[in-house]
């Protein structure tokens, strides 16, 4: 048995093995046809699940703990339930403070300073010029900008390869996109992100929803004591349009916490109303952990849970995978594939939130006066003001300095501000008009 026989595949549907995508000059590929694209994706994905597994592999073995992911904190192996259930009961009653999020990218360190502005080196001048040109929605000029920076800056520092992927997503150019991932895995030898489209009506001419937005956390074990927290959603969705949860604290699940959890998402991204899942790919990996094929005797809710959450997340080739063994273990039909229709996801957040957020528009243009009126009645009734990101396209470069003189005035009745979620390209546009001094930046994950 060879040292790596072991490995496995990182993602189902994925081949374990392929040859390496090479980077031509630094500069992002360029493919004749669409079979060739296909080709070259799925040796890099290939490629980068196999680099991951044997870094994982080689780094339990030397320090006996598993390596973190770039810019990310470790993931520790998920627990039993029982062993959840009673770390909870050891810890009731305790007197401590929840662990702060790790927070990703340059503008957080992975362990931030617990008070007081954040000091960060400035930003290359390209970056600053990319931003200005984006804010001012000259796209086509900040993505050849960008393009070219690739073999430059580029190689050194990644900000302007996660800038061109948030481009293509907020242009919604997915092909591009996996395309710039080829070469972003052959350059870093590290997974590339993952195309996460918006949810119809974020493209950066549109305006969606924009408001408080009520926000659960769930965490560590989802059972049948979630109902509570879902009620509250439930409650609070018909007086708004969207509703956030956050599932990245969850390391353990019961037939019963899936059956509650799966009747509420129903509910809640039906209507109309927008949904905001956080963590959606973390727990969909733990309740597939919880399933066996065959298995008839088992509850349902588990495997229905985890054909939501592939859903939610537009994951068609995975849910039809699912779809089929749920499919063999009951004799049953499965449930028909549908794309997912005003749902977002974000990446997972380790600790809870302390605040329901206040969602960001698409677009903030030079008309977010009633916007910035909205965030100042949001902030009169709490301390910690979440302004959330996540649905958040572009920034003009007008408003970006209104808003920033509306946070100061924020931050100077000691509010804390904190702006999460948010693309490479806003983060670069803040940085550079000085949000770091009356904010938290916390970038979404790559």
């Amino acid at each position: 048995m060879g040292l790596f026989d072991f490995l496995k595949k990182k993602e189902p549907g994925r081949d374990s093995a392929g040859p390496p995508t090479r980077l031509r000059m630094g500069e992002p590929s360029r493919l004749d046809t669409e079979a060739e694209r296909a080709r070259q994706r799925e040796i890099a994905r290939a490629t980068t699940a196999k680099i991951d597994a044997i870094e994982s592999a080689m780094a339990h073995d030397i320090f006996n703990e598993p390596e973190p992911a770039w810019g990310a904190g470790v993931r520790r192996p998920a627990r039993t339930s029982a062993q959840i259930a009673r770390d909870a009961t050891t810890a009731a009653g305790a007197d401590t403070l929840p662990m702060a999020e790790l927070a990703t990218t340059e503008l957080l360190a992975d362990n931030p300073p617990a008070a007081g502005p954040i000091d960060q080196a400035d930003s290359a001048p390209v970056v600053d010029e990319i931003a200005i040109m984006f804010a001012n929605n000259e796209i086509d000029i900040a993505r050849h900008m960008l393009q070219e920076s690739l073999a430059g800056i580029g190689s050194s520092d990644r900000t302007v390869w996660w800038m061109l992927f948030d481009l293509y997503q907020v242009s919604a150019r997915q092909d591009a996109f996996e395309d710039l991932s080829i070469d972003y895995a052959s350059r870093f030898e590290t997974s590339p992100p993952a195309w996460t489209p918006l949810a119809p009506g974020s493209a950066a001419g549109s305006k969606p929803y924009a408001g408080v937005t009520p926000t659960e956390a769930f965490g560590p074990l989802l059972d049948d004591s979630i109902a509570p927290q879902l009620q509250r959603l439930l409650e609070l969705a018909p007086g708004g349009a969207a509703s956030r949860l956050e599932f990245g604290r969850i390391q353990a699940v019961t037939a019963e916490g899936c059956a509650r959890l799966l009747q509420a998402l129903i509910v809640l991204r039906g209507g109309g109303r927008e949904l905001i899942v956080a963590g959606a790919a973390e727990l969909a990996d733990i309740v597939r952990a919880t399933l066996v094929i065959g298995g008839r005797d088992a509850p349902e809710a588990p495997w229905l849970l985890l054909l939501e959450l592939l859903q939610l997340m537009n994951r068609e080739k995975q849910f039809e995978e699912a779809a089929m063994d749920y499919c063999v273990t009951y004799e049953l039909s499965p449930p028909q594939f549908e794309a997912p229709a005003n749902v977002a996801t974000a990446a997972a957040a380790r600790a809870p939130s302390r605040s329901d957020r206040f969602m960001l528009p698409a677009l903030i243009d030079g008309n977010a006066g009633a916007l910035f009126d909205a965030i100042d009645a949001y902030a009169a009734n709490t301390d910690l003001v979440v302004l959330d990101g996540s649905r958040l396209g572009r920034v003009e470069y007008a408003a970006a300095t209104a808003l920033h003189q509306r946070l100061r005035a924020l931050a100077s009745h000691e509010k804390i501000i904190e702006l999460r979620d948010i693309n490479h390209l806003v983060s670069a546009l803040f940085k550079l008009l000085g949000f770091v001094d009356v904010a938290k930046l916390y970038p979404h994950k790559y």
